[in-house]
This record gives structure tokens, sequence and C-alpha cells, in this order.
């Protein structure tokens, strides 16, 4: 199973409010599911530091950038709907 890395920023409203809507919505992925400083990686924060907060998959490959959406996750990830 790999793991889903959001990537975050103390203090970030978004980025809260990103969480609270994946956790509500795909409760199944919480296990997956890494929240990472954007800044703790040069390479996340030349890239992404700006957008966050942005879910991105094991590649590094964007999954939802700015507001959580659960079919675009669920497409990313070829899962479908699982409720």
């Amino acid at each position: 199973m790999s793991a889903l890395t959001l990537l975050s920023r103390e203090g970030c409203g978004l980025c809260e409010e990103f969480l609270a809507a994946f956790a509500t919505a795909c409760p199944d992925l919480l296990p997956r599911l890494v929240v990472a400083d954007v800044d703790s990686r040069a390479g996340w924060a030349g890239r992404w530091g700006n957008v966050i907060p942005v879910l991105i998959d094991d590649d590094g490959s964007p999954l939802c950038e700015t507001f959580f959406d659960e079919a675009q996750l669920r497409a990313g990830l070829g899962t479908g709907a699982a409720r």
C-alpha cells in the first residue's frame, strides 16, 4: 500500500481545511496519509511551496492541489468511490 503525502505548512488554514475534508470523505485512505511540512525538503519547497496544500503520491505526482476533490483523488488513484 503506497503512501499519500499531504504537503502542508504550520498555520495554513487551507491545509487544515483540506485535511478535514480528506478525513471526512476518505476515512478508508487515512491509514495511507502522511502529513509533511513542504519546507522540510528543498525539492518540495521549490515545486510546491506556493501551491499548498497539495496531495502527492509516492512518485511525487499531484493528486489534488489547493482544495480537496474526492472525485479527482479517486480518479488519480484509480479506486472509484469507496462509499
